[in-house]
């Protein structure tokens, strides 16, 4: 079913149903952890599923992506150590709760300051502390995350680890979010002082005192909804946040067609509202709900079950310059910076691929791909400007290409105004899609993954090793910035899997200006 992700980002609880607080005589004991608790949080539903189906099949992380962003964020743990001083680390293999806690409270026993993964369980709960440090009589919790600023789920995050603590009889008085700085950069010369440093600890014990004070009761409602039936929680924005629930096609299933969420860039409250008043998809909408000429045109093609095309957009293809080039970028962007100027999840394109149009009306081919851990910038900076040299428009999907070619051009000055006559002749091929055509097949999205199979069923991603850009960066990283050697066999197929992706990306963008010539001359 087409939908898009609402808007809004914010940490908030899934709608809780009326549960008793008692267990029946010879209820099952469960057991959460901080995890665990977390995603009760989310959604009830999807905390009473990972429960009660612990072997369920969306729980297998098979995700490339999802697996590295677990990697980093050890990768990032370490670092965090580092930064705020010598500790002990309790440190037993992920099953052994037990050698946890005992190595941790033998740690408290003796007064050191610093505990690194300290381990405490109370009243069915369990949960491992970043950091904990000591002061005198008083402890601070310090929870290390990946990002660059404290996002709200880090507060729910950081209150349970406070709420177990505090059970077990520790005087937790402050609570910290340590992440990434965004100021941090990588120096460009190795003697420049007072860098800034790479994280940041943020005191939030204030919002974790506010969300403490409803936490016992949600901490019992999930202990009363675990013994009982799956419960009843509609769809929501809470499907998505903070992050997707893997249980999502489950309850998904049910949803209409063309559901009131994937209206084009509805708000997210809005949309929610409107679903519960009963307007369940884009063509139950109220009369008096303004709507944009995008969405107005989404309604419209949905309620005929047309495509809808208007008449400015041969013109808009008119003003494409030839011979057009189309260029798609991948880039890395990896959490702890190894390039000098970059900061946290700096993107630099490390491929790219070019179809460029020829006279006799074929298209040439060009690509670049790095090969090892030295800065591409300069090297991809110049391989670029010569792919495209010629070329009249260079188009491209989303502004994407521009951001990055633009911050190459601060990056390599050298090449600077060649990079910028390059920028002036980008075109984004995405709002001629936007602001000319609507398929019923969009689901209120634009996106490159959304526009082609609408638009040209025949061209599929399907049959490639890496279909997903996602999997592409993780891919990227791994073969361009691993410390460990790489096999040279799986080198070699995972460059072959990139190169044929990004060759598809810019050839589809090819084959979809053809097509929306098609349309322009019906």
């Amino acid at each position: 079913m087409p939908r898009t992700r609402p808007t809004a980002r914010r940490w908030g609880r899934a709608p809780l149903m009326s549960v008793p607080n008692d267990q029946p005589a010879g209820a099952t004991e469960y057991r959460l952890s901080k995890s665990r608790v977390c995603e009760g949080l989310q959604c009830h539903k999807f905390l009473w599923w990972r429960m009660h189906e612990p072997e369920a099949p969306e729980l297998v992380i098979d995700d490339p992506a999802a697996r590295f962003r677990m990697d980093q964020g050890t990768e990032v743990g370490e670092l965090a150590r580092q930064q705020v001083g010598p500790g002990e680390l309790i440190d037993f293999p992920r099953d052994q709760i037990e050698a946890k806690l005992a190595a941790t409270a033998d740690a408290m026993r003796r007064g050191a300051q610093r505990i690194f993964e300290a381990a405490f369980r109370a009243n069915g709960i369990f949960v491992a502390v970043d950091v904990l440090e000591r002061d005198g009589p008083r402890y601070t919790v310090i929870e290390v995350k990946s990002t660059t600023k404290v996002k709200p789920e880090h507060i729910g995050d950081v209150a349970v680890q406070v709420h177990v603590l505090r059970q077990c009889g520790v005087s937790v008085t402050r609570a910290e979010v340590m992440h990434l700085n965004p100021d941090y950069t990588v120096p460009t010369s190795p003697n420049l002082p007072n860098l800034p440093q790479l994280f940041v600890r943020e005191d939030v014990t204030p919002s974790v005192e506010i969300y403490l004070l409803d936490l016992s009761v949600e901490l019992a409602h999930q202990f009363a909804m675990l013994q009982g039936p799956r419960p009843e929680v509609p769809i929501g924005p809470h499907c998505f946040e903070p992050r997707d629930c893997p249980f999502m096609d489950r309850c998904w299933g049910d949803a209409p067609e063309h559901h009131v969420s994937s209206l084009y860039r509805i708000r997210s409250d809005t949309a929610w509202a409107l679903a519960s008043d009963g307007h369940a998809t884009i063509l139950e909408l109220p009369t008096e709900l303004k709507l944009s000429v995008v969405a107005r045109r989404q309604v419209e093609a949905v309620g005929t079950q047309t495509m809808i095309v208007e008449p400015g957009l041969n013109a808009a293809l008119a003003g494409l310059k030839g011979p057009i080039a189309y260029l798609d970028f991948e880039t890395v962007g990896p959490a702890v910076p190894v390039w000098s100027g970059c900061h946290p999840y700096t993107a630099v394109p490390v491929q790219f691929s070019v179809h460029t149009e020829r006279a006799d009306g074929g298209y040439s081919h060009c690509e670049w791909l790095a090969e090892g851990p030295t800065d591409p910038r300069p090297v991809i900076a110049r391989a670029l400007i010569e792919a495209c040299r010629g070329a009249g428009s260079v188009l491209m999907y989303s502004s994407f290409e521009r951001v990055r070619i633009r911050r190459l051009a601060e990056d390599v000055p050298e090449l600077a105004d060649e990079l910028l006559e390059l920028d002036g002749r980008l075109v984004d091929l995405e709002p001629i899609v936007r602001n000319h055509v609507y398929h019923p097949g969009f689901g209120g999205s634009f996106s490159l993954k959304e526009v082609l199979p609408a638009l040209i069923a025949e061209l599929s991603y399907d049959d490639l090793e890496v279909n997903d850009g996602q999997v592409a960066s993780v891919l990227l990283n791994r073969m361009l910035l691993r410390t460990a050697p790489a096999d040279a066999g799986e080198s070699a197929a995972h460059r072959a899997n990139l190169l044929a992706y990004c060759k598809l990306d810019t050839w589809a963008m090819v084959k979809l200006v053809e097509r929306l010539r098609e349309l322009a001359s019906a």
